[in-house]
């Protein structure tokens, strides 16, 4: 039987917490800016899927595929982390 994945919204409040990362918790909605992935640019170097604190990039075969945006918070550090010379993901402002 697949166990139903949690929201942050029900989260336990106070010390009672289950052990676990945010694979078992949609983190999404946390975001104020979020990561847009250009195909076009990107030469599959997987820098950003290395330093993705939340495995949030979305890689099959050796090769990124996008961005899950159900666990990214949108820190950053995956367009931080893209080479210079190639800047494939850029961060904006999130709409929502």
């Amino acid at each position: 039987m697949k166990k139903e994945k949690k929201n942050w919204k029900e989260l336990p409040i106070g010390l009672a917490w289950e052990s676990g990362s945010s694979k078992e918790f949609e983190t999404g909605d946390w975001r104020s800016d979020k990561p847009i992935w250009d195909e076009k640019k990107c030469t599959h170097c997987l820098i950003c899927w290395i330093y993705c604190p939340d495995s949030a990039i979305i890689v099959k075969d050796g090769m990124v595929q996008g961005i899950d945006y159900r666990y990214c918070k949108g820190c950053g550090i995956c367009a931080e982390e893209c080479p210079p010379k190639i800047k494939a993901i850029k961060m904006v402002r999130e709409e929502k």
